[in-house]
């Protein structure tokens, strides 16, 4: 549909009209094409001559008492086709001076033939009255108009210059509107939506082929069939989204909400640019809500797949962090590293043809829920970190949850990948493509317990009277390392067996243990980690 200008969605209908006061004092009767009424009426014409056409120029409510119109069936029938011609919105007859009681019979056939409403008034009825409510009925529709569409270019003038995100332009638009909006990109995946109070996932549902069926006509248009009002986003010669308005036919003002709201997307996708791509924005949001939990599952389920992610199979959480370093970059730096980290790991997914959602929730790490597919589920997981790791550049660690069978676990899986990526920082394993809980063994258990005052408590107990001395700590984690074997570890110590060995007598001395003891070494073993987490 073309959409129609202020002026003309201002207008009265033919219907709205014939209930104006001044009117309804004539009972008007309508006898003919009662289907035109919500015709516009662009204005009243009162015309006492047979031959009008060539007066009218459209949307013009014709007034007459008929003196002027032939008794000739033939005459009266050309006399209402030149009003169609001319595109009159109506014709209504006053019978009190030509007609009495009806109009002819031509003049109501060919007004059904034509839709054209014929409505009669048998009280005689000030015409000039009639023009002049009309007129100020126009008046104070598009004053109306005026002043509902200054306030919408004001409240989104205001969220474009404060920078507003998506989703609160959308709700802006939504509350406005009393309808669900809906930003989709032009693959017809959902970026953000607003359901105005309406079941998600009810607006949600198949989102994608709807959206394919409804083709873009202009800028913003309007398809009846399905009712979508539809607006393209995007600035300078960058189209990438469109937004769509679900409801019936829009008044003005609903044209001018999604436009200013697309303008403000549009500028908001401009600033953001070169901080994070609107649908890590979206991604990140779902994500956040997974693993806050606070949202019901099927509406998350509906939106993901809005966005091209369905989580409706098995599925696996992802944790990506980089290595640190002995220097901290700068705050500004880390984001950046790991946006682009972020951009990697969807590009990653999406050469391996994988349904993932990807954003970065904190500081530290990416967090991704991948689809699963059914078959060579290692093998696919194993490429997907190594085109990580190739397209990223830093070093990483790569941590993959146990895998849930559909979003309602998503969060443990979120969870697990998460505290198994922190651990396996402290796990000196650059050969993995990613880890998983059981790669990070005991060493993962105590950094998931490195905050227990306990754990450090054993580990100053066991310790204690060598923490002071590097010299024998070095050495008892050498033959640690080495499981036992002391000439091994003096090898790896770079020290001569004798003063390897009186070292470690020293360690028995001090610590009240024989070292010959596997159960004194295991308890050593883990106090040692233990204290290599806890200290600085």
């Amino acid at each position: 549909m073309e959409l129609m200008s202020q002026d003309v969605l201002a207008l009265p209908t033919v219907s709205e009209v014939l209930d104006l006061p001044v009117l309804r004092r004539g009972k008007p009767r309508v006898i003919a094409g009662a289907s035109g009424l919500d015709r516009r009426v662009r204005w009243v014409h009162v015309a006492e001559i047979a031959e009008i056409g060539a007066l009218l120029s459209g949307g013009e409510l014709v007034l007459t008492t008929g003196i002027a119109l032939s008794d000739e069936p033939a005459e009266l029938v050309r006399y209402v086709d030149e009003l169609a011609a001319a595109g009159a919105c109506g014709l209504v007859v006053e019978l009190v001076r030509r007609w009495r009681d009806r109009v002819p019979d031509a003049l109501v056939d060919a007004a059904h033939r034509h839709d054209l409403p014929l409505v009669t008034l048998s009280e005689e009825t000030r015409f000039v009255s009639v023009t002049e409510a009309v007129v100020a009925r126009i008046r104070d529709a598009q004053l109306a108009e005026l002043r509902a569409t200054h306030a919408i270019h004001e409240t989104f003038t205001a969220l474009t210059t404060s920078g507003a995100e998506p989703a609160s332009v959308l709700r802006e638009a939504s509350r406005i509107l009393q309808r669900p909006v809906v930003l989709e990109t032009m693959a017809h995946q959902v970026l953000a939506y607003d359901a105005a109070g309406q079941d998600p996932v009810a607006v949600l549902s198949d989102w994608s082929e709807r959206s394919r069926s409804v083709v873009q006509s202009g800028r913003t248009a309007y398809d009846a069939d399905r009712e979508w009002l539809t607006t393209v986003v995007g600035a300078r010669g960058d189209d990438w989204g469109r937004l769509v308005v679900l409801g019936p036919e829009p008044a003005h003002r609903h044209v001018v909400v999604a436009e200013r709201a697309a303008s403000a997307l549009a500028v908001n996708r401009l600033v953001t640019r070169d901080r994070e791509s609107l649908e890590r924005q979206t991604h990140r949001t779902l994500i956040t809500e997974l693993l806050a939990g606070s949202v019901e599952t099927a509406d998350l389920a509906a939106r993901a797949a809005g966005v091209g992610v369905p989580l409706d199979g098995p599925l696996v959480g992802i944790a990506v962090r980089p290595r640190t370093t002995t220097t901290p970059a700068p705050a500004l730096e880390t984001q950046q590293a790991l946006r682009d980290l972020a951009e990697a790991t969807a590009l990653a997914a999406r050469k391996a043809k994988l349904p993932v959602l990807v954003g970065v929730v904190d500081d530290l790490t990416v967090h991704a829920v991948v689809a699963l597919p059914d078959t060579d589920v290692d093998a696919a997981l194993h490429r997907l970190a190594a085109d990580i790791r190739r397209s990223a550049a830093l070093p990483l660690v790569v941590a993959v949850g146990t895998a849930v069978a559909s979003i309602s676990g998503a969060r443990r899986t979120l969870t697990e990948a998460a505290q198994v990526a922190e651990a396996a920082l402290h796990v000196d394993d650059g050969a993995r493509e990613f880890h998983r809980l059981d790669d990070v063994r005991l060493r993962g258990l105590l950094h998931l317990l490195r905050g227990d005052e306990r754990l450090t408590a054993f580990a100053e107990r066991e310790l204690g009277p060598i923490l002071d001395n590097p010299r024998l700590l070095e050495a008892l984690r050498a033959l640690c390392r080495h499981g036992g074997n002391k000439s091994a570890a003096a090898s790896s110590a770079h020290v001569s067996r004798t003063a390897y060995y009186g070292q470690l007598a020293r360690v028995e001395q001090l610590l009240g243990v024989s070292l010959d003891s596997p159960e004194s070494l295991v308890s050593l073993h883990v106090a040692l980690l233990a204290w290599d987490m806890h200290r600085p």
